[in-house]
């Protein structure tokens, strides 16, 4: 299994790479470090480009390249690429469809606070485009050690199912401990009545796909209500090493990722990684 990190050489490139080495941990999975550089082209700074000026561009991106495999541990399989392309988010979904990638792997830009997410022009092409998993690292990420906990953003919309079925099967292949997450924005205050609608809900669907496998934890099934579903965000415990999962909104095409407008309300407040998974997604076995 493999995945693409879309690597810039700057503190987003740097997240990206340790968010893609903790999901790599503990699990048969080599990283692809992908750097984009501009296509000649009439509408670039220098064109036609000068004499040697691309071997310069080239050394020098192999130069950031070799920087970001230093952040690789040893035990991670590692490597390096340089892409021409017009376009970084098109060139690194081309690249991780090439690869046959089961996640593309990118950070936030450095506007967020606390560590969330500022989504920049690129991961927001991604996050409404990719036709495999985006993971978003959020602002400062520093942590490299494996992942603890699978939490997935769980509703009643159509593509909830599916969405639950590969969060079962990913819980279930890494031994992590699964949480289920309902988010209630409430304008009246608490509802006791939506709250255990949502977690019967909640229930009957993971009954329905199977459960849990006998060496993995129970999953936890949680229901958060706030005033707005940043409120409701944050008054969820998060761990350190927690990634959430989450669907795409129906309005994506078949197989692509969108990132909808609870899924943006979300990254407003949440403290940890978020995997945003394409509609109808099938995950690859590892």
């Amino acid at each position: 299994m493999r995945y693409v990190v879309g690597y810039t050489a700057n503190a987003r490139g740097h997240d990206a790479v340790h968010l893609a080495v903790a999901m790599a941990r503990n699990h048969d999975v080599s990283l692809d470090l992908v750097l984009v550089i501009p296509e000649d082209s009439p509408f670039n700074a220098v064109y036609p480009p000068e004499t040697g000026y691309n071997d310069i561009l080239n050394e020098q991106a192999q130069r950031w390249l070799d920087e970001g495999l230093a952040l690789v541990p040893a035990d991670i399989t590692a490597r390096a690429h340089i892409r021409r392309g017009d376009s970084e988010a098109q060139t690194l979904i081309d690249v991780a469809v090439e690869m046959d990638a089961a996640a593309l792997v990118i950070g936030a830009t450095n506007g967020g606070l606390f560590k969330r997410f500022t989504i920049g022009s690129v991961a927001s092409s991604l996050l409404h485009s990719s036709p495999v998993p985006v993971a978003l690292a959020p602002h400062g990420y520093q942590r490299t050690e494996p992942i603890t906990r699978l939490s997935c953003g769980f509703g009643t919309r159509p593509g909830a199912d599916e969405l639950l079925d590969v969060a079962v099967e990913s819980a279930r292949d890494r031994g992590l401990p699964l949480r289920l997450v309902s988010l209630l924005a409430l304008d009246g205050g608490n509802s006791p009545g939506l709250a255990d609608a949502a977690w019967v809900h909640a229930a009957d669907r993971l009954a329905a796909v199977g459960g849990s496998a006998a060496e993995t934890p129970e999953p936890e099934i949680v229901v958060a209500q706030g005033r707005t579903i940043e409120e409701a965000v944050d008054r969820l415990d998060w761990e350190d090493g927690e990634i959430l999962l989450i669907g795409s909104s129906r309005l994506a095409q078949h197989r692509a990722t969108f990132l909808g407008s609870t899924a943006n309300r979300i990254l407003r407040a949440l403290p940890v990684p978020m995997i945003v998974v394409p509609r109808d997604y099938t995950r690859q076995s590892s």
